[in-house]
């Protein structure tokens, strides 16, 4: 099996309190090319997480103290939900399908193999990176309309319902000269090269209906 290692930025969050699971993870993961950070108790990683966190977590779903669910639960209101793989022993299968309802990737029952592991591990690397590249599309779609407008965006819906420069400056009792200066921003401001473009990007978007 061969896996994709994670990109330079993502590190693979391992939290359980049986140190030579820990470790043994530790070891896999690093000899795969994966950057490691261990913590021996859900407190200890809530002291050191923040939203900025990128990678995935391992966690072991029954930890003295706070449990591996508990901290899934916590990070999702500090708004630091990274993808979720839980480690579950005899008997802690109803706790991993909770937490599967709450938004974990996956579930993984000792001994597991370790193909089987690297393969939830990438998985969840995956999904963060997607999710990460989705975030910055949108922040991206969101600059590019706060520079617009009130009157540009009112050209702009009436760009996608299909009226022509004429027929903008006729609705909007402005001059043509004026419309065209308006569609020209509007081009430069979402970043494309045309007028399909432009409403292209207004219906992706939901600029309008």
């Amino acid at each position: 099996m061969s896996e994709l290692p994670a990109a330079p930025e993502q590190i693979v969050h391992i939290v359980d309190d049986d140190e030579a699971l820990r470790d043994s993870l530790v070891w896999m993961l690093e000899s795969h090319g994966y950057a490691v950070s261990a913590h021996d108790s859900a407190e200890a990683f809530l002291a050191v997480c923040s939203p900025e966190m990128t990678g995935c977590l391992v966690l072991d779903v029954r930890m003295p103290g706070m449990s591996g669910l508990e901290l899934f639960e916590e990070l999702g209101r500090r708004h630091c939900a990274l993808p979720a793989v839980f480690i579950t022993g005899h008997g802690d299968v109803p706790m991993a399908v909770s937490a599967l309802k709450k938004g974990a990737v996956d579930f993984i029952e000792k001994p597991f193999a370790e193909a089987d592991m690297l393969r939830l591990i990438e998985h969840c690397l995956e999904r963060e990176r997607e999710g990460r590249a989705r975030r910055r599309l949108e922040a991206d779609t969101v600059r590019r309309l706060e520079h617009l407008t009130q009157r540009e965006r009112e050209v702009l819906v009436l760009m996608v319902q299909g009226l022509t420069n004429p027929e903008i400056a006729r609705r909007l009792f402005i001059s043509l000269t004026t419309v065209k200066t308006h569609v020209s921003n509007i081009l430069s401001k979402l970043n494309v090269s045309t007028r399909t473009e432009a409403v292209s990007f207004a219906l992706q978007h939901k600029i309008v209906d």
